[in-house]
């Protein structure tokens, strides 16, 4: 079964007011989830996003999860939602070939 990877950025930081824009997104909470069947992993974090040039601004509420997600992508680059997508592909591996398995004896 393939690695279905979403991503969670539905929790951002904005500027009350930055350049005359109102709620200004600059800092995105992320989380990315990867599922196989029955097995998950979960990485998140905090991406900063420009906001130097806000020419092609968006008002917040036209602001959907979908640009967000695209900006904080990019503001990664590839390479690091690569690694990240690996680093998932590795947990989901350990937890349907563990290398060590805790029991308990009994008393």
């Amino acid at each position: 079964m393939a690695i279905n990877y979403t991503w969670d950025v539905s929790t951002v930081d904005t500027y009350p007011t930055l350049d005359g824009n109102a709620d200004v997104v600059y800092n995105v909470h992320w989380r990315l989830n990867a599922e196989d069947g029955d097995y998950l992993a979960s990485s998140y974090g905090t991406q900063s996003l420009d906001t130097s040039d806000l020419s092609n601004f968006t008002s917040f509420a036209d602001v959907t999860s979908d640009m967000v997600k695209g900006w904080v992508i990019d503001a990664m680059g590839e390479e690091a939602v690569a690694d990240l997508e690996a680093n998932l592909d590795s947990q989901i591996e350990s937890q349907k070939n563990p290398t060590s398995v805790t029991k308990t004896l009994e008393s």
